[in-house]
């Protein structure tokens, strides 16, 4: 007689047929009853999880599985290696074992043990049948016949099995319980699609509390004070992941003289971190090897390659790049590796790897690829990102550049039709775009400079500044350091802009004359003329009018030809917007209907909104409210189909000052804050200041002066650090208006005067009325 324990142990091989010694027995020849002396095993569940942590939504989706009235139930747990799918099952299996009274089986299926080989169907049927009592001698020659005993003897009983470390679906079907009382729970690092009726529960790493939690119980220790951090960065550290959070607990339990906070510091600056997660068969290196080797050679491949990619997300054309494979083929090796779960989909059509498994990736090309090999997929990666980036930039951009060398064409690149598809894809890759800036060693000088041009529109568009500042110094650097003159130019002003858009506008003004210059003498006339413009635009900002005017007609007639009329839409644009900062409000509305000519033609929608929500503030200066709501309400839907936030703040800013002139408060209040939010979120000062003065008008009409001179004192203080001087001349004027309703006249009567000395200096159209606003309180006070 052969003990169930014993097969349950595997020491016993039968490959399905060896006990029977070649006899045919069938269904109808077996003993029904067990022999007498022969154990019937019907509780084989191995020990639980002690302490067990975390995973409680999880835990209580597999028990609440298990309720009453349930039809044949099907689970399948998958995840990563090392995530703890077999401790979460174990657990669930012993809080339902008393809903089970007829067995609860627990078989490891070997689909990734180290030295052994997956188990297969036929035997583990041998196995649970002869559990059940069945004599050995009896068992049925096949698969089929072994399968279909097992479900006849499971007729309406409840029975709880467990299958651990499962292969996939055709390792699993025979072994399935067919009882309506039954519930069968399946581990497998693989995600078992083809399994008909299952559940499927995908585990990812652990919350950062349940694994600070875990490892402080399994490492013997309670940190206190800054051991808790010590505990979180080693938990972070380990990815969250089960597996290598007990290796190292296990680690410190057994170093009694250290400390958490010195043993945390030790596992931080370790280089090779796996490892240091070491602990024989349970090895997170090993766990992860044995995955590997489920993958074909290609996928192999790609799985190394992945590891080579600086950012932390992927799509299928940067993995064509990567491994210079078509989309078909690379869309398959990707598809493999999120269902052997060495990738997760961190979005529709964009993966990643565990920090952990990246890591592994990492080392195994290192060990298994020649390093030209890895050079090559490396500069492969980047020519797409340069090359797509250059693609989307062109429908960003509102300059014309002097064209940047052609990288090498990729695989494949992503359809970019338009503006609101490339503004899409540079949002999505904008982190891979940084790190791969971040990785570029000193000799690729040239990919780095003409990488920066290529975001310069996008992070102008998106900020953050400072960030983008960062960059373009570094560009212009380098550039300087190659003595490559274009390089620098293009970098000089992309830098000069966004220093203006961070209101720096002394510095702005002096990296805008330095590239203007080297523009010259390389004879790069539209190089120039989009550098006068920007000049053009600070001048204007600083209050200087006339030299405003004057730098934007000399762009204006540097502006020739086809390839020159996009930047004549905006020099026309800008134009209008001097003349109705001086009161020419005929001049204006003239520039800006040609501007919007231009764009139309052009179908530049960005220039397009602008220039409406530009005229719509001409629309409301001379009174014409209904005009001005019509088209800063078409601006706003431009400017949202964009995806524009600096475009669209600026719209709602002014439709709240429409709707303020129309007596519509609550609605002007409320567009007042959106914009100022907005405005706040991009860092924008001026904007902010601009919204400030808005709202604080808005206050004291409401009855709230005394809330509307805190405001307008806001966009003072805001308007004096970035040197706007007509911003602070209307929050002077707020500020006073609102001193005449608090019954100071004197204060208010000095904040007017000062108000319209600036007005004066910069020729502003404020000017006139607020002397008249003077003039009238002198005269009030007079009697």
């Amino acid at each position: 007689m052969l003990p169930a324990a014993y097969v349950k142990q595997g020491l016993w091989q039968s490959g399905g047929t060896s006990l029977t010694a070649g006899r045919d027995i069938s269904q109808s020849t077996v003993v029904e009853a067990p022999a007498p002396d022969r154990p019937v095993v019907t509780h084989g569940l191995p020990p639980d999880v002690a302490g067990y942590t975390g995973r409680v939504r999880e835990l209580e989706y597999l028990l609440v599985a298990a309720a009453p009235g349930r039809v044949v139930n099907i689970h399948t747990v998958d995840g990563m290696p090392g995530i703890g799918k077999t401790a979460l099952v174990t657990h669930a299996a012993h809080r339902l074992a008393d809903r089970f009274p007829d067995g609860q089986f627990f078989h490891d299926l070997h689909a990734h043990t180290p030295g052994q080989t997956p188990a297969e169907p036929i035997d583990v049927l041998a196995m649970l049948l002869t559990d059940l009592g069945i004599d050995p001698r009896n068992l049925p020659a096949t698969l089929e016949g072994r399968s279909a005993l097992w479900r006849d003897r499971l007729t309406g009983k409840k029975v709880l099995l467990v299958l651990d470390d499962a292969a996939g679906h055709a390792q699993i079907t025979p072994l399935l319980p067919s009882s309506p009382g039954s519930l069968t729970l399946v581990t497998s690092r693989t995600r078992l699609i083809a399994l008909d009726g299952a559940h499927p529960l995908s585990l990812d790493s652990l919350e950062p509390g349940d694994a600070a939690a875990l490892f402080t119980r399994l490492a013997h220790r309670v940190p206190t004070g800054s051991e808790r951090e010590a505990v979180d960065e080693t938990v972070r550290l380990c990815g969250y992941l089960p597996l290598a959070i007990a290796l190292l607990a296990g680690r410190l339990r057994s170093k009694h003289k250290w400390s958490i906070a010195e043993f945390a510091t030790e596992f931080a600056a370790t280089r090779d971190r796996l490892g240091e997660l070491a602990g024989g068969d349970r090895a997170v290196y090993t766990a992860f090897t044995l995955s590997y080797h489920d993958l074909t050679p290609g996928q192999q491949r790609l799985f190394r390659r992945i590891g080579l990619h600086p950012g932390p997300d992927i799509d299928i054309y940067a993995a064509a790049a990567l491994g210079n494979t078509p989309l078909s083929e690379t869309r398959h090796h990707l598809e493999a590796l999120y269902t052997h779960h060495l990738l997760d989909e961190a979005a529709p059509g964009r993966y990643q790897p565990h920090d952990l498994l990246r890591a592994y990736a990492r080392a195994l090309s290192t060990d298994t690829d020649p390093a030209d090999d890895r050079a090559r997929s490396l500069s492969q990666l980047l020519d797409y990102y340069q090359h797509t980036a250059q693609a989307a930039d062109r429908h960003l951009s509102r300059t014309t550049r002097h064209a940047p060398p052609a990288t090498r064409a990729p695989v494949a690149i992503p359809p970019l039709p338009g503006r609101a598809s490339a503004l899409e894809w540079m949002r999505t890759e904008r982190t891979n775009l940084l790190a791969c800036l971040d990785t570029l060693a000193p000799d690729q000088a040239t990919r780095r400079i003409h990488l920066t041009a290529a975001m310069a529109s996008f992070l102008r568009h998106e900020g953050p500044w400072p960030q983008a500042a960062t960059l373009h110094q570094h560009a212009a650097t380098t550039a300087r350091h190659h003595r490559d003159r274009h390089s620098l130019a293009n970098a000089l002003r992309d830098l000069g802009i966004v220093r203006r858009l961070t209101d720096d506008y002394e510095k702005a003004a002096d990296l805008l004359r330095q590239a203007g210059a080297l523009y010259r003498d390389l004879g790069d006339r539209l190089g120039l003329a989009d550098t006068l413009r920007d000049l053009g635009t600070v001048r204007r900002l600083t209050g200087d009018y006339a030299a405003a005017a004057d730098l934007l007609q000399q762009a204006r007639g540097l502006y020739q030809g086809q390839e020159g009329r996009l930047g004549l839409g905006y020099t026309l644009r800008d134009l209008g917007i001097v003349r109705y900062l001086t009161g020419d409000y005929a001049a204006a509305a003239d520039l800006l209907q040609q501007a919007r000519s231009l764009f139309q033609d052009l179908g530049d929608q960005l220039g397009l909104a602008d220039t409406l929500n530009d005229l719509g503030i001409v629309r409301y200066l001379t009174d014409d409210y209904g005009a001005a709501a019509d088209l800063l309400q078409q601006a706003r839907g431009l400017y949202q189909d964009l995806g524009s936030r600096l475009g669209l703040a600026d719209a709602l800013r002014d439709l709240g000052v429409v709707r303020y002139l129309t007596g519509d408060y609550g609605a002007a209040a409320d567009l007042l804050q959106q914009a100022r939010g907005l405005f706040e979120d991009l860092g924008d000062r001026l904007g902010l200041a601009e919204v400030m003065n808005s709202l604080g008008t808005f206050s004291a009409v409401s009855g709230e002066p005394r809330a509307g001179r805190m405001r307008h004192r806001q966009a003072l203080r805001l308007a004096r650090e970035i040197h706007s001087p007509l911003e602070e001349a209307r929050a002077l004027e707020g500020s006073a208006r609102c001193l005449v309703h608090t019954g100071d006249r004197a204060a208010a009567m000095d904040e007017l005067h000062q108000a319209i000395g600036i007005y004066r200096r910069i020729g502003a159209a404020e000017a006139e009325s607020a002397a008249a606003y003077l003039a009238l309180l002198k005269a009030e006070h007079a009697e």
